[in-house]
């Protein structure tokens, strides 16, 4: 993998992982685009981790409010929402990780996902009911379809973002929920794979492609997720249903 690569494959992460649209699946067919093939999944994390930093400069005023506000009760079930709703992916990381790891290696299956994703995303316009607030039962619903969205091709904020808002939660408070509930899922993927590295796949990276990667993924996400915010407070998160199903099956001819 040369910087260019690395430059492309950054931008898309940052771009897809916020968009419902599966960053991992697009990662899975830009290497196949580009005639790459990375064994692991040491890439895909690095890339997430840039994504990470862009929720913790988006969201900064929300992470420094519930800090201050920690001893508040609308805070501490907040919290515990957060942590519900991150067991059912810890869960599936764990006892799965080899069988999601050779999912990354199937195209195919990743264009079905899509797909699905695209279908979900059209299907929830209809089911709507902005009253609900977020409950510890709610958090833990959506940290299902958090854990669900591990699988390649099935966008996490798509699945997040989607539940939430089905289960009668305002887009926007569903938005923001999902991206704090990203963070120590994203996080904790991280520390994972650096204590489970194989040094052979960072060997198969320069250091400006690390870096290149990582700063991509960085300031592309960042634009990303602040014009997604935008975007659902217009109502127009399932637009992207279209965009996932037309790329999925576009993708099943080559």
């Amino acid at each position: 993998m040369n910087m260019i690569d690395a430059l492309i494959l950054g931008s898309l992460q940052g771009l897809t992982e916020f968009l419902p649209i599966s960053s991992s699946g697009h990662l899975v067919l830009g290497q196949r685009l580009l005639g790459l093939s990375l064994p692991g999944n040491f890439f895909v994390v690095l890339v997430h981790l840039g994504t990470l930093c862009s929720i913790l400069v988006v969201f900064r005023k929300d992470i420094l409010d519930l800090i201050r506000s920690i001893k508040s009760e609308e805070t501490k079930k907040l919290i515990l929402a957060l942590i519900f709703g991150t067991l059912p992916a810890v869960i599936i990381g764990l006892t799965m990780k080899t069988e999601i790891d050779q999912l990354f290696s199937h195209p195919f299956a990743v264009s079905y996902s899509l797909i699905m994703t695209g279908i979900w995303l059209i299907m929830i316009k209809w089911f709507m009911n902005n009253n609900a607030d977020i409950t510890l039962k709610n958090g833990f619903l959506i940290g299902c379809a958090q854990a669900i969205a591990i699988i390649p091709g099935i966008s996490r904020s798509g699945a997040t973002i989607g539940t939430a808002m089905l289960l009668g939660i305002s887009p926007e408070k569903a938005a923001r929920f999902s991206f704090l509930l990203a963070i120590p899922v994203i996080a904790g993927a991280g520390l994972l794979t650096a204590l489970d590295v194989n040094p052979t796949h960072i060997a198969n990276l320069s250091g400006g492609s690390i870096l290149t990667a990582f700063m991509s993924s960085f300031l592309v996400g960042w634009v990303a997720l602040t014009w997604l915010m935008k975007l659902i407070s217009r109502g127009q998160f399932h637009w992207f249903g279209l965009y996932c199903m037309a790329i999925g099956i576009f993708s099943l001819s080559f």
